[in-house]
């Protein structure tokens, strides 16, 4: 099946492939021409860092969409036209609740107004790494009371192949309504990049599978109308293995350049300066960058999902495995290396006062979502070191269910005589608006796991790279 592409907003809008053909069915006609004419109403389930965008993408395109969260105060906050996304500001925020299309609730009677209901909740990994549906079967069950004939639902959380037909659909028919007649289903893998400026939920072509040829069909009309373009795949299946391709193909080659990292570094080599130059080829090599470990909610989870899905059908993915257990151990390395900085200036890290900065999981984002700092708060606490942290887009340290003894911090401003006063600055992420001018000016000593103060020019500061 071949993309589907969609003009700017505003224009004529076109397909550059035939229409894809379905049996009639009257209720499929009936969602058929209310997708078309943009009369229909949206519910985006889950109202973070998916959900959001995405309801502003769908009022933006022209329906009327319906909020829901059971978080309170993610209602409360857009109803007063506040944002509780740092890319996201509170004038975006005041723009979708003002033009009279988006409303925000909790209330999951309101799911009846809807002709199509978009879940994205999240799927974290279990204490096994085992894939955690909760919120998908809770999502379903709450759905299902209020289900209708003639509604279209379509799963966005990122998951395994055959988690829509195996445990959300049976969920949704205990309804009485029968998937593909009463009511269609579909997979579209969400690609949200948060803080990234060039790709938006707008340009990022959707990929989109349904249960049938009518719910396929339906799925397509939902999304051309918001993205430029739309890309049919012949099942649920192929869409819900996409997603889990791409961030295991990125999980992989992380732990790449992270192994060759420590290869380098023994060698006397600047693994920076060898990417550098190896990227000069324009074909056949893609650069990808070491890190202090994996963060985010997809690179570090998706490549789980794929290696326990492959055990059911007696697959050992020892490729996959062996690159999260590399990606897993580069925190310990990161403190490891700490310690023998400390070393060399004849301290040891009990006691000493170590500045994180950065514990956002990627640069210029709010998210803190199992980024690597927190293991590396772990580990530095344990061995004794005092630790603070500074970073602009988290001001305090969240609850987090893995990581529940670290102490709720604040974000320490770094004042000169806080920078002066600190036994080592460790670099974990590498946000835009820090000034690592000025901080090589007024640090000790900067362990640099970004590669940050490369452009940083002359220091008093001592660098090491981890």
């Amino acid at each position: 099946m071949s993309i589907i592409r969609t003009a700017s907003p505003g224009a004529t809008r076109t397909s550059t492939s035939a229409p894809i053909s379905a049996p009639a069915n009257p209720l499929a006609e009936q969602l058929r021409a209310r997708l078309d004419n943009q009369t229909a109403t949206v519910a985006i389930v889950g109202l973070g860092y998916v959900g959001l965008p995405l309801a502003e993408t769908f009022v933006w395109g022209g329906f009327n969409v319906i909020g829901f969260d059971i978080d309170t105060r993610k209602i409360e906050a857009l109803r007063a036209k506040r944002s509780y996304i740092g890319h996201i500001d509170d004038d975006r925020v005041a723009e979708l609740i003002g033009g009279g299309r988006f409303d925000a609730t909790d209330d999951p009677a309101r799911f009846v107004e809807a002709d199509a209901i978009v879940i994205c909740v999240p799927t974290p990994l279990g204490e096994a790494r085992e894939p955690d549906l909760s919120y998908i079967e809770a999502t379903g069950r709450t759905l299902m009371p209020h289900l209708r004939e003639g509604q279209i639902v379509v799963l966005e959380s990122s998951t395994y192949p055959g988690t829509t037909e195996e445990v959300l659909q049976p969920i949704l028919e205990e309804s009485g309504l029968v998937a593909g007649k009463d009511f269609f289903l579909a997979y579209s893998p969400e690609r949200e990049d948060p803080g990234n400026p060039t790709f938006a939920t707008r340009n990022i072509p959707k990929v989109v599978g349904g249960l049938d040829a009518e719910s396929l069909d339906l799925a397509v009309r939902l999304y051309k109308p918001v993205v430029e373009g739309v890309v049919p795949v012949e099942s649920i299946r192929v869409a819900e293995a996409c997603k889990i391709v791409e961030n295991t193909y990125r999980a992989v080659n992380i732990a790449l350049v992270n192994e060759l990292k420590l290869i380098f570094d023994r060698m006397g080599i600047d693994v920076w300066n060898v990417i550098h130059a190896a990227k000069t080829k324009p074909f056949g090599f893609q650069a990808f960058y070491p890190g202090p470990g994996l963060g985010g909610h997809c690179i570090p989870i998706d490549p789980f999902y794929l290696t326990w899905i492959a055990r059911r059908y007696g697959i050992n993915t020892r490729f996959i495995e062996l690159a999260g257990e590399i990606n897993t151990a580069m925190p310990r390395h990161v403190v490891d290396r700490i310690g023998d900085a400390l070393n060399d200036d004849g301290k040891a890290v009990r006691g000493s006062r170590i500045c994180i900065l950065g514990v956002a999981y990627k640069k210029d984002v709010d998210d803190p979502r199992e980024s690597p700092a927190f293991p590396i708060m772990e580990m530095l606490l344990a061995r004794g070191a005092v630790v603070t942290y500074h970073d602009p887009h988290v001001p305090t340290l969240p609850a987090m269910r893995e990581h529940p003894n670290l102490p709720r911090l604040e974000s320490s401003p770094l004042t000169s005589e806080f920078l002066a006063a600190q036994d080592a600055i460790l670099i974990v992420t590498e946000h835009t608006q820090v000034d690592y001018e000025r901080i090589g000016r007024e640090a000790n000593l900067i362990i640099d796991t970004r590669n940050a103060m490369a452009r940083s020019g002359a220091t008093r500061a001592r660098i090491v790279k981890a």
